[in-house]
């Protein structure tokens, strides 16, 4: 049974940093699959943060640019991301992603 589970969310002021963790479990291979995180705001659609492919090349949506860096660890079978210079846009459940696969989210909320 796949199981992703993701960690480190919760509250932070604004400028602050996270780093959110997600630990896979029963995928094989896993070193052969991107791995990304997404993340939902209310009111608003799930929206890609981040992703690292096999290969190690990383993307990142434009908002985070400069200031998330997502990591992967294929021996360990998780996939972290870093995130510096929160701002309350910040705000959202964060989603761990390994193909078709989610976790269950982790809460961030950015507030003074």
């Amino acid at each position: 049974q796949v199981q992703l589970v993701e960690s480190g969310g919760g509250s932070v002021q604004p400028g602050g940093s996270l780093r959110l963790s997600c630990s896979a479990s029963g995928i094989s291979s896993i070193w052969s699959f991107a791995m990304g995180w997404y993340r939902q705001a209310p009111g608003k659609e799930r929206e890609l943060v981040a992703y690292i492919t096999s290969s190690d090349r990383r993307t990142y949506t434009d908002s985070v640019k400069g200031r998330a860096t997502i990591s992967r660890d294929n021996a360990k079978n998780t996939v972290s991301l870093q995130m510096n210079s929160l701002t309350p846009e910040d705000t959202a459940v964060y989603y761990c992603n390994v193909n078709t696969w989610w976790g269950q989210g982790t809460q961030v909320t950015v507030a003074s």
